[in-house]
């Protein structure tokens, strides 16, 4: 497959809305496989988007690996998100950079990297509302069902009612994450949420590419307009 670089916000923001599955990859979730090889597996699945999070990786390994894992996104035509990171999502060319609530705040995120992506962590209808008015390029909400992968101190998880109630705020693109099964797809799809973000269901799985084009399967065929 011919490579595709994207190369303003409006390109990836493009690009963005095509996605449907948003796999998260973290060394420590892959099953003592290499997070290269993991990767590799997801997007050779179909994937058009990969998030790299890696909250402990001291920095020279960690850009070595985005680096790595950016020629095949590159090679495969798909997105490359960073989480936290903004500096080492510009060294590595990355599109883009993940934000939660008590990273980088949005406004001096986006000065730095004009050109990136640039998505927010939300688990509110508050913080949905002031990601949008930041001017987040799509935002994030969960968690949806209970989660072990990481550790978020003082929140609960959401539930599809709970979801069914924040998704008509949304004015961005959007994923939802935490805890979500291929058993939750359609009845999140019915709801409105058509891209999904998710890291053990995919790093973890014998074949993570399988996983990934069975999720995109499920996906196929949204009824209604999801942002």
């Amino acid at each position: 497959m011919p490579r595709r670089i994207y190369t303003t916000l409006a390109e990836r923001i493009e690009a963005f809305r095509r996605t449907d599955v948003y796999p998260v990859v973290t060394s420590e979730f892959c099953a003592g496989r290499p997070a290269v090889e993991v990767a590799a597996s997801i997007l050779a699945g179909g994937a058009r988007i990969l998030q790299i999070r890696e909250k402990t990786m001291p920095d020279r390994p960690f850009l070595e690996l985005l680096r790595q894992i950016r020629k095949l996104t590159w090679d495969h035509g798909a997105l490359l998100i960073v989480d936290d990171r903004v500096d080492a999502a510009l060294i590595a060319q990355a599109d883009g950079v993940h934000l939660g609530q008590d990273d980088l705040p949005f406004p001096d995120a986006r000065r730095i990297a004009p050109d990136l992506l640039i998505g927010v962590s939300t688990h509110n209808a508050d913080e949905i509302r002031r990601a949008q008015d930041e001017g987040c390029s799509y935002l994030n909400i969960g968690p949806i069902f209970p989660t072990n992968t990481k550790q978020l101190s003082g929140i609960r998880f959401l539930g599809l009612d709970e979801l069914k109630k924040l998704i008509p705020l949304v004015r961005v693109p959007f994923s939802v994450m935490g805890g979500i099964k291929d058993s939750h797809l359609a009845e999140l799809k019915s709801a409105g949420a058509g891209r999904i973000a998710a890291v053990t269901a995919f790093a973890r799985a014998a074949d993570p590419g399988a996983e990934i084009a069975k999720w995109r399967s499920a996906l196929s065929g949204n009824t209604g307009q999801l942002n």
